[in-house]
C-alpha cells in the first residue's frame, strides 16, 4: 500500500479513464483523494497526455517528483482502437457536434477501405481539428470554434506506424492505430473519409497503449481510491 512518501517521491499511476471525464477531472479527483487520505494541503499531480472526454482508456498520471518526467511519457508512441462512421462529417470530427454533411457511400468497397489505410502510413502532414485544445493568439481553438469563428490551422508532421482495419460493419469501421505524439485520431477519421471520396467521423476511441504501458495494467478511478490507505 502506498505511503505519503511514495506519492511525494513520485509515482506513475496507470488509470483507465472513463467516458465523459476530462483528463483534468481525473487529475483533480486523484489529487483530492490523496490530499484527503494523508491530510495534506498540497501534492503535485499531472497527466502525461490528454484524452478527449469522448475517449476512454490509458491515462498516465504522475505524482510528486515524477511530474518532472511527464514530457518523457508524452513523447512516447501510442496505440488506439476505435470506430469510424463513413458517409457523414461533423464540425468536431467526432460525436461532440451534430452531423453537418452527408456523402455517398455506395461506391465504397471493403477492399477500398482496407487499401486506403496505406495512404496514411509513415510520416504525413495532418491538420488538427478546429475543435481542439491548441492555442492560437492566447485562445484555445475549440473556444473560437464554439463562437463560430474560423481560423487557419497549419498542418503538422506526424507519423503513423500501423493502421489496421479490424472489422467492417456496413458504415461502421473498427480500427487499430499506432502513432506518434501529436496525432489526432479525429483528423485521421475525417481525412480517411475524404480519401474514400466520401466523409467520415470518429464514433468511438480508446487509448490502449503509451510506450510500454498498457491499459490492461491500468486501474479504474474507483480502484485507485479503494487502494488508498484507510
Amino acid at each position: 500500500m502506498s505511503t505519503l512518501e511514495d506519492f511525494k517521491s513520485g509515482k506513475v499511476l496507470l488509470i483507465d479513464k472513463p467516458l465523459e471525464w476530462t483528463s483534468f477531472q481525473v487529475v483533480n479527483k486523484l489529487r483530492w483523494h490523496i490530499r484527503k487520505c494523508f491530510d495534506i494541503k498540497k501534492i503535485k499531480v499531472g497527466h502525461a497526455g490528454t484524452l478527449d472526454p469522448l475517449a476512454s482508456g490509458l491515462l498516465i498520471i504522475c505524482t510528486g517528483k515524477q511530474t518532472k518526467s511527464i514530457e518523457t511519457y508524452q513523447g512516447q508512441i501510442k496505440e488506439y482502437t476505435g470506430t469510424f462512421v463513413l458517409g457523414a462529417t461533423t464540425p468536431s470530427y467526432d460525436l461532440e457536434t451534430e452531423v453537418d454533411n452527408t456523402y455517398p457511400t455506395a461506391h465504397i468497397t471493403n477492399d477500398a477501405i482496407h487499401n486506403t489505410t496505406a495512404q496514411f502510413l509513415g510520416k504525413i502532414q495532418q491538420k488538427p481539428p478546429i475543435f481542439s485544445a491548441i492555442k492560437k493568439d492566447g485562445k484555445r481553438l475549440y473556444e473560437l470554434a464554439r463562437q463560430g469563428k474560423t481560423t487557419e490551422i497549419k498542418a503538422r508532421e506526424i507519423e503513423i506506424f500501423e493502421f489496421e482495419i479490424t472489422k467492417i460493419n456496413n458504415l461502421h469501421i473498427d480500427f487499430r492505430v499506432v502513432c506518434s505524439k501529436g496525432t489526432y485520431i479525429r483528423s485521421l477519421a475525417h481525412d480517411f473519409g475524404q480519401a474514400l471520396q466520401s466523409g467520415a467521423h470518429l464514433a468511438a476511441l480508446r487509448r490502449t497503449k503509451i510506450g510500454d504501458f498498457s491499459v490492461d495494467k491500468a486501474q479504474s478511478i474507483d480502484e485507485f481510491i479503494e487502494n488508498l490507505p484507510k
